[in-house]
């Protein structure tokens, strides 16, 4: 059933565990969340960034996500991930995604605010939940520049929520967008603090490579979304390869499966971290 990103992260809130936002490029990697969510039992968000659509264009990908998540077993939400235009957001809200999220961390505070204060009240409009981003994800999104890590400062993102009145705040605590050269070190004492100056949930980007005690102290924290994206392209990837490289005969719809496997291994085994339990 197709809910607001806001709906989850609330009843993430009240179990202590956090929702899993999985980036999709083709139908093999929506077929493979959704399977896994429905296999679990468990609400996931479904998302694209506004930089993968050149080679996902939204008007293909947003009609499959949003009818996956109608036609699914289990609750899901669809959500555009680092948003960077108004004209982007505003057609994503028109094919019916039920969050959105504007991406203005490298511009200057008070332009970030006024921004979001706006995408807010456009998403108002159709309910859609809000999502935004304080301090600088190190990494790259979709590009080729890297970004140095600026941890978010506590302070000053209690003055933006309460200023903005976003849904939910994405930190930098040392966390970084695609594979880490080496284990990172998260802040956790800043998301601590974040967490209890904040009244909203809070989003952690950049979970590829983070361990899965990590994961579990960080939902201790606030955390209440966590966004996979790199680990999801990369599985697909190496069962794509794998089954081309050592197959005898090849043909498009044994491939098709097998990228749809595996996603589904890789959401599967997130969701099971982020449900916070012990298996």
């Amino acid at each position: 059933m197709l809910v607001s990103m806001k709906s989850l992260l609330e009843k993430a809130q009240t179990k202590n565990c956090a929702v899993g936002a999985f980036s999709v490029g083709n139908m093999e990697m929506v077929m493979g969340a959704v399977k896994a969510a429905e296999e679990l039992n468990t609400p996931i968000i479904l998302q694209i960034a506004e930089k993968r659509l050149k080679n996902s264009p939204l008007e293909l990908m947003a009609p499959m996500m949003v009818s996956a998540a109608k036609n699914a077993k289990v609750d899901i939400a669809v959500h555009l991930d680092h948003g960077l235009t108004v004209d982007c957001i505003q057609k994503a809200l028109d094919y019916g995604f039920t969050s959105v999220m504007l991406d203005c961390s490298l511009k200057p505070l008070e332009e970030n605010t006024a921004l979001t204060k706006n995408i807010v009240a456009l998403a108002k409009k159709t309910g859609a939940t809000v999502e935004a981003e304080l301090g600088v994800v190190g990494g790259n999104e979709g590009d080729t520049e890297e970004h140095i890590i600026t941890c978010t400062d506590p302070d000053t993102a209690k003055k933006f929520c309460d200023e903005t009145g976003v849904d939910a705040l994405a930190v930098a605590i040392g966390n970084a967008h695609g594979n880490y050269p080496v284990l990172p070190e998260l802040r956790f004492d800043v998301l601590e603090e974040i967490n209890n100056k904040t009244d909203i949930p809070l989003v952690l980007h950049g979970g590829t490579d983070i361990t899965d005690e990590m994961f579990r102290k960080a939902i201790t924290l606030g955390i209440r979304k966590i966004n996979i994206a790199t680990a999801s392209f990369d599985s697909l990837t190496e069962y794509a390869k794998n089954y081309l490289s050592t197959s005898e005969t090849t043909d498009y719809f044994t491939l098709s499966e097998i990228m749809v496997q595996g996603v589904y291994e890789n959401v599967k085994r997130h969701i099971n971290i982020f449900n916070n339990k012990e298996n």
